[in-house]
This record gives structure tokens, C-alpha cells and sequence, in this order.
């Protein structure tokens, strides 16, 4: 369910318009089932028996099975997942944006765009973020119940999600008993988002304030992707043809934002958000799909920490 043209991630189908009713968002997101546990079997010798220890997650609408869980897993249903948003839609404007099943059903989200955006260096480049908040939930007993700020860069469609000092980026809960209840905590979710845009808006005016010098962003790529004395020949094109794309991006946006550390960030994101290399995987569910599979990467923060590696290592350069 989209409800308009896919912002920045580009997993499911367009739905024109807009809707503000959490069941419509269940219903047109492929949302609107339950998820049941079922004891695990096994067969021996031609009986079946029952693993007392072990319980199959299943869509109730299908009997697809979705994982294989333990006793203390507690099942947080995709209403009860979503629905503490509905305060955030009926009380702000605050938009539903997106929602859909993955995997097969097994990790479910929904983004909302946020009734503000964030403006980085506002004297200076002037740079908008649009704000988002994602809930990412799981039924497979692989992952917990995840909300996360997610900043987007409408100009080159960057997820610009990274860790920022003394401000939440994500908030979890484990499928245990009483995450049900925990998950009515996240309500508190809104005021620390606002609160990470606001450092993060802090922290980026300040990288664009920071002029940097080529041999410095070499560094940067460097310690990103460092390159092993005994590389093979493969390895070291590839490490070569990662960093022109790279050269190539930072001057692309040293146009427009000046050569600064805020402009070597912006050129590390956009390569592994749009040009680092993927392989969808069979058991992925979307081999041969590449645009869906970087969606997919984007929602579920595989490449975050990188990010924020990157960020951490040029705040170091910042100037006053």
C-alpha cells in the first residue's frame, strides 16, 4: 500500500490517494490476517510426534508457515503492531505512507511521514530531510518488533538513517511474554524521533560547515572498505571501481552542497543505498529483483551501521 508514488524504498503496489483508517492500511497493505502457533511435529519411524519445546508460526488466512519458535515466543499481531500509529494520524498530520508483507509474510512494516521536515545547514545549503518513522515487525522468531527514524533525501533518494550522539534512532521489543504490553511504550516513540531529527539536523550542519580534502576522503573510503595486502586481482578492480563511483559521486554532490564532510556522507549513502552490489537470493523471495531487494535492504537497515561508521568518523573532522 502506497499512498502515492514510492518514496524511497519501492516495495509494493501504488494506491492513489490516501487513508488515515488504520483497516484500510492492514487491508490494502496485505496486512489484515492473523499469526497463530502451531505445535511443531516430526516424524519418527512413521509416528508422528510432538516437539514440546517448539512451535510453528502460521498465516491464519493461508497455513503458510512462517518460522519455527520457542515457548516463551509471544506473537505480536500486525494490528496490534500498527494500530499505537492511528494517535499519530489522528492527532497531527502525520500520513500513512506505506505498509506491506515481505518475505512471505514474515516481516511485515509500515512507514509514516512525519508532519515536519528537517533542514540541514538552513543558512547555508539549505538541505531538506523528510522524516519518517518505520515499524518493522517479525513472525518468524528471527527478528524483535523494531520502530526506527529513518531521514530521507528527497533529491537523491538517500535513507539517511544513522546513529547520532545522545538521540534514539531505533526502539525494539523481544517476542516474549508481555511484549504486547511493551509495545504500548513505543506511543513515546514520536517525541524521541523528533528529538534524533533534531540532533541529527545538528550534527550534519555541522559536516556541512566542515570543508575536506581529497586524501580525506580517501581515508574515509579506506577505512570503509579496507583493502587486504594479499587482495586478489578481482578484488582489488572491484576495489577500485567502488572507489571512482565513489569519487564520482562526492564531486556530484560537492556541486551542489561544496566539498565538505557533509558532501562525502552524502556520497557514501547514496553508493550503498542505489550502486553497491546485490544479489537477491532464492530464499529472499525476490531473485532476479534487484530494485525490490535494495528495498528491502533499506527497510530492514542492513546497511545502517556502515552509515554510521562513515558519520561517526567525520564528525571527528568537524570545525567549529
Amino acid at each position: 500500500m502506497y499512498t502515492s508514488v514510492p518514496a524511497w524504498h519501492q516495495v509494493g503496489n501504488v494506491i492513489p490517494g490516501g487513508t488515515s483508517d488504520i483497516d484500510v492500511v492492514l487491508e490494502l497493505g496485505g496486512l489484515d490476517y492473523r499469526v497463530e502457533t502451531v505445535p511443531a511435529m516430526y516424524n519418527w519411524n512413521g509416528e508422528m510426534r510432538v516437539d514440546e519445546g517448539q512451535f510453528h508460526t502460521v498465516r491464519s488466512d493461508t497455513g503458510a508457515a512462517l518460522g519455527v519458535v520457542g515457548k516463551a515466543y509471544e506473537v505480536v499481531q500486525n494490528r496490534h503492531a500498527f494500530e499505537f500509529l492511528q494517535e499519530l494520524v489522528n492527532d497531527s498530520n502525520a500520513m500513512w505512507e506505506s505498509a506491506g508483507a515481505l518475505r512471505g509474510g514474515k516481516r511485515v512494516f509500515v512507514a509514516m511521514r512525519l508532519p515536519r521536515h528537517v533542514t540541514v545547514d538552513v543558512e547555508g545549503i539549505g538541505d531538506k530531510i523528510v522524516p519518517f518513522i518505520v515499524v518493522i515487525n517479525s513472525h518468524d522468531g528471527r527478528w524483535p518488533y523494531e520502530v526506527v527514524a529513518t531521514p530521507w533525501r528527497p533529491v537523491c533518494g538517500n535513507t539517511e538513517r544513522l546513529a547520532v550522539r545522545d538521540a534514539y534512532t531505533r526502539w525494539t521489543v523481544r517476542h516474549t511474554r508481555g511484549a504486547t504490553s511493551r509495545i504500548q511504550e513505543a506511543r513515546r516513540t514520536l517525541q524521541l524521533s523528533i528529538r534524533y531529527y533534531d540532533q541529527w539536523a545538528d550534527e550534519e550542519t555541522a559536516l556541512a560547515r566542515t570543508d575536506l580534502a581529497i586524501n580525506e576522503f580517501n581515508e574515509l573510503v579506506d577505512a570503509l572498505w579496507p583493502l587486504e595486502e594479499t587482495a586478489t586481482a578481482k578484488t582489488r578492480r572491484a576495489f577500485n571501481s567502488r572507489r571512482d563511483r565513489l569519487h564520482g559521486l562526492f564531486e556530484d554532490e560537492a556541486g551542489r552542497t561544496g566539498r565538505t564532510a557533509y558532501a562525502a556522507e552524502r556520497a557514501v549513502t547514496e553508493y550503498v543505498d542505489h550502486f553497491a552490489p546485490i544479489r537477491p537470493s532464492a530464499a529472499s523471495g525476490l531473485k532476479g529483483n534487484k530494485p525490490a531487494a535494495r528495498g528491502l535492504r533499506l527497510l530492514e537497515g542492513v546497511d545502517d551501521e556502515l552509515k554510521s561508521r562513515a558519520h561517526r568518523r567525520l564528525m571527528l573532522l568537524r570545525q567549529p
